[in-house]
This record gives C-alpha cells, sequence and structure tokens, in this order.
C-alpha cells in the first residue's frame, strides 16, 4: 500500500512517501523537505511533485498518516486541511501520529517514558506513556514551565529510598530536541537523546496504526495542539 505522510507541526516541515508491506514493514521511498513560512504555498505542490517523480498519482495512494501535534498552530492547520482534502476525495484513511507518541517510540525504552518537546515561551509539551514493544499508550499530556518540569524529573530520579514524584518517578525522560536535552541534562537529569521527527517517522508510526485499525475519517482529524491560541486565552479572560 502507498503511504502519504506530513510533518507541518514545525518552522520546518516534510513530506514523506513510504510503501506497507504484508510483513508489516514500512518501505521509506523518499523524505522531502519543506522550507518553514511558506506550508500553504508548497505542500499540495509538493506532494504532487514527489508523487509524480516516483511514477505514481494522487489515485495510488492507499491510506495518509500525519503528524497531529503538538506545535504550530498554522502549520498544523495547514498540513491536516490538506490531508482531509486528500483523504475526503480519495475515500482513504488517516493514521493520526502525535509528536510525543514518537519521541516515546523512538527512546527505545520499555515501561513509562515521559516524552519532552520544546514549545518555546520557556515551556515544554509533555507526554507521559507506557510503553510496551513498539507500542505507547498515553497517560497525560500537558504542557509546562521548564524549571517545574525539571523540578518534577529532579525529585523523580532520586535513589529508590527517597520518595518519588507521581508523575515522573521511574520514567525515562526522552526528547529529540537537543537543546531541551542539554537544559536537561545542565539541570542534572538523565535523558534520551532520539532522532529529530521527520515525515519519515510519521509514516512508520502512521503505518503501524493503519496496520492495527487506528485510523480516523476526515471529519474526525483534529489538531493536539495542547496550549491553547491566544484568541482562547483571551475570550476566557474577557467571560
Amino acid at each position: 500500500m502507498l503511504l502519504l505522510a506530513t510533518d507541518s507541526s514545525g518552522r520546518s516541515g516534510s513530506i514523506a512517501l513510504a510503501r506497507g508491506n504484508a510483513d508489516n514493514s514500512c518501505e521509506l521511498l523518499e523524505v522531502v523537505p519543506l522550507a518553514g513560512g511558506t506550508f500553504s504555498a508548497q505542500l499540495v505542490p509538493q506532494i504532487a511533485a514527489l508523487l509524480a517523480k516516483h511514477g505514481f498519482s494522487k489515485h495510488d495512494i492507499g491510506a495518509f498518516a500525519v503528524a497531529s501535534g503538538p506545535g504550530s498552530f498554522t502549520g498544523l492547520r495547514i498540513g491536516l486541511a490538506a490531508i482531509k482534502g486528500l483523504a475526503e476525495i480519495l475515500e482513504k484513511p488517516i493514521a493520526a501520529v502525535s509528536l510525543l507518541e514518537a519521541v516515546a517510540v523512538g527512546a527505545r525504552a520499555q515501561g513509562r517514558v515521559l516524552a519532552l518537546l520544546d514549545a518555546g515561551r520557556g515551556e515544554a509539551y509533555c507526554g507521559d506513556y507506557d510503553i510496551a514493544g513498539n507500542w505507547a499508550q498515553l497517560r497525560t499530556e500537558r504542557l509546562i514551565k521548564r524549571g517545574d518540569l525539571f523540578s518534577e524529573a529532579q525529585r523523580g530520579q532520586r535513589p529508590s529510598s527517597e520518595p518519588r514524584n507521581t508523575l515522573t518517578g521511574g520514567a525515562t525522560l526522552a526528547t529529540s530536541d537537543p537543546s531541551l536535552a542539554e537544559a536537561a541534562r545542565a539541570a542534572g537529569l538523565s535523558v534520551s537523546l532520539g532522532e529529530a521527527i521527520d515525515a519519515g517517522t510519521i509514516a512508520r508510526l502512521g503505518w503501524r496504526k493503519i496496520e492495527a485499525g487506528e485510523t480516523v475519517s476526515p471529519e474526525q482529524l483534529e489538531a493536539n495542539y495542547i496550549r491553547r491560541t491566544d484568541a482562547e486565552i483571551l475570550a476566557q479572560v474577557n467571560r
């Protein structure tokens, strides 16, 4: 099955073309970068060009995988809108993949994993997962100040003879952001630094979800921002 994957969650993004095989493997055909700030102008033409390069048309696509967040409001809206449109026209399923889930699985650890991504403004996105094999079960996700996160993690990484924080105790800390990993280590924390997330990563995780039947329709596909928009915050203040 031909799989098209997109990641427009950050300042720069990417699209990937992959082939899902009968043995459950996912073969990446190509990953193409997208420059930040021009997703709306680039995304659909780049998808068409990538398909044509490999001798395919949109009608050859069997399913889609998309990074559903957390990340840029504008980038996520553009990426998800493009996939929604294509999936609706072609009547194909969509696998929505959380970037935090990708980080957690990429840590190659078992048990509890706390996946971290930089959220700007001195904050971090945190996803608390239970990992079994290549599958991740979400416990909670939230937005937290870096200082608060590091303080909680420091308590959680104390020797077992001391009280452990209930959120981070015993968890493996993981991120794909080198600057966040550096900051965590400077705070005296042990953290696993994984590979950068791109559309190729989304394709591989998306294929697992597609094989397991964990897909959504275009109407069900939603972005996971975690952080509220400035408009939502203002509306709440003005109530």
